[in-house]
């Protein structure tokens, strides 16, 4: 795997950003009876955005539209659920199935009550797609500080993602492209992620610290009750501005 050195970005808008993560966590979310709309809000979204934010995103949506559902759904599983560098879970890249997991989580889910939001105990709080919205949605800066934290991990799956022509990988570096260059020691640690992969699973032990939490399937169990951004109807032709 080759990891692409950072250049200098300019810096998205706050309205940038949602629209950014949001569309990126409609992409990402399994693959139902309501994606036609989701696609319909990204495509929208794309017109907003820079090229370097918008283009990922308007390959996954033009990957995704005319697809039999039932076909997308099969693929996001083998995609999803069968590979380890392939996991929507942050957590998962930097503890595995190992009992510092469960404290991580914890950090996640007790981020996500500071800021009001009280998710179900039926979704990881860890989960990209909720991350994502929680971000998009409800605190930029903690919901940004959360995806930085977990960025070796993000950059594996965009790297795994993008090695195997995956439809998904654009949304995955969409959200690549928003957040800054990497640093000297995040090449590090992306490298090192990179040659090891995620922790082993420690036989024996209980997967989290808490018995709340569950590895479940890859998409959330049921739908996660954020708001949705307003999208401008006004369409501007996309470029680094």
């Amino acid at each position: 795997m080759s990891i692409r050195l950072g250049a200098r970005r300019d810096v998205l808008t706050a309205e940038q950003l949602t629209l950014a993560w949001q569309s990126a966590s409609l992409l990402l979310d399994y693959p139902d009876e309501s994606l036609p709309d989701r696609l319909h809000l990204a495509r929208r979204a794309v017109a907003v955005l820079p090229e370097r934010v918008g283009g990922p995103l308007l390959a996954t949506v033009d990957a995704l539209d005319g697809t039999p559902v039932e076909d997308l759904a099969a693929d996001y599983v083998e995609t999803f659920d069968s590979r380890r560098r392939h996991n929507l879970f942050l957590t998962y890249f930097a503890h595995g199935d190992t009992r510092k997991r469960g404290v991580a989580l914890l950090r996640f889910k007790q981020t996500y009550l500071a800021a009001g939001f009280d998710p179900t105990d039926d979704e990881l709080p860890d989960h990209l797609c909720v991350v994502l919205e929680f971000a998009a949605t409800i605190d930029q800066d903690a919901g940004r500080r959360l995806i930085l934290d977990h960025r070796a991990g993000l950059e594996l799956l965009r790297l795994a993602l993008a090695e195997s022509g995956s439809r998904w990988s654009g949304a995955v570096e969409a959200v690549v492209a928003t957040l800054p260059p990497l640093r000297g020691d995040e090449h590090d640690a992306v490298r090192r992620l990179a040659a090891e992969g995620p922790p082993e699973e420690e036989v024996g032990l209980t997967p989290y610290a808490t018995p709340g939490f569950d590895a479940g399937p890859a998409a959330p169990a049921g739908p996660v009750a954020l708001p949705m951004p307003t999208i401008p109807t006004t369409s501007t032709s996309r470029g680094d501005r």
